[in-house]
């Protein structure tokens, strides 16, 4: 009875063993298919992701390039607009420039200072209108036989304007200014001598027309810079009107710019000669004056 039992005991052993070997294999089984599936899900994440980046990296790449084109889109129309201003800027500074540069010459001529500052001025600017070898009037509105007798018409004849012998300075200029804008000045002007002309930019009398610039050298070509210049000019004249015989004169003292010039050695010398148009010493005391 024990015999049999043993071997059914070692029939059961067995059958445990085999059934515990299955069930061992069937877990190992079960592990190495759960490898199997882990890997796989790695695998399928590794390729969701690298998926995911290559769309992320399109989408940005996209992106990029949209924004470049939107720019480049964007930049012709502000280099036009910068082209424009350019344009505008440019047309405006030539536009100043061209009225500054009129402006500078119109300030050179008569009618500046007759219709900007000098209300005084205008009887003075009249006479720059006048022609050599024809009458005319001067600053008083005395009749003028021949016009050339006059300085400012065989200057602007020359090609000259005002500012070639009236060169204010920039102290006198506003001064000037000040004076016209409060109405602080005489009307009409009294008749300025050389030394008035020539105070503010302080050189000497002789130096209004003795100067490098307008009268220095003679018809012949001689230098004509100084006093003694003068002299030889004229030595032909029996009566040297250069020579200072009673004392220095002043050159103004006979050449006159916006009324005949006279001869002021005719006040004592009858037989003094008269240029054409000119005034003895005589006449010019009969001239009307305000």
């Amino acid at each position: 009875m024990s015999t049999k039992k043993t071997k059914v005991e070692a029939a059961a052993e067995d059958a445990v063993a085999e059934g515990a070997a299955a069930v061992e294999a069937a877990v190992k089984d079960v592990e190495a298919a759960a490898q199997d599936v882990e890997v796989a899900a790695k695998e399928v994440a590794a390729e969701a992701a690298e998926t995911a980046d290559a769309a992320i990296k399109e989408t940005t790449e996209g992106a990029v390039a949209a924004k470049v084109a939107v720019e480049g889109a964007a930049a012709p129309k502000k280099k036009k607009k910068g082209k424009k201003l350019l344009v505008v800027l440019g047309v405006l500074a030539l536009a100043f420039i061209a009225a500054g540069a009129g402006f500078w010459i119109w300030h050179e001529q008569p009618s500046f200072c007759s219709a900007i500052c000098h209300t005084p001025m205008d009887p003075y600017g009249r006479t720059y209108e006048f022609s050599s070898g024809a009458p005319g009037e001067d600053k008083w509105g005395n009749e003028v036989p021949d016009a050339g007798a006059m300085m400012v018409v065989t200057h602007k004849e020359a090609g000259e304007d005002c500012m070639a012998c009236h060169v204010p300075s920039l102290g006198e200029q506003i001064t000037e200014g000040l004076t016209w804008i409060t109405g602080n000045y005489e009307y009409p002007l009294n008749e300025r001598n050389l030394k008035n002309l020539v105070e503010a930019r302080g050189i000497p009398a002789d130096e209004f027309c003795l100067n490098d610039r307008c009268h220095h050298v003679t018809a012949d070509g001689a230098a004509l810079q100084t006093r003694d210049d003068l002299f030889a000019m004229t030595d032909e004249y029996t009566r040297n009107p250069h020579k200072p015989q009673h004392g220095e004169n002043e050159c103004g003292l006979c050449h006159k710019a916006h009324r005949a010039s006279v001869n002021y050695c005719s006040q004592c010398h009858g037989d003094a000669p008269i240029p054409d148009g000119w005034l003895t010493h005589m006449q010019a005391q009969k001239l009307d004056r305000p």
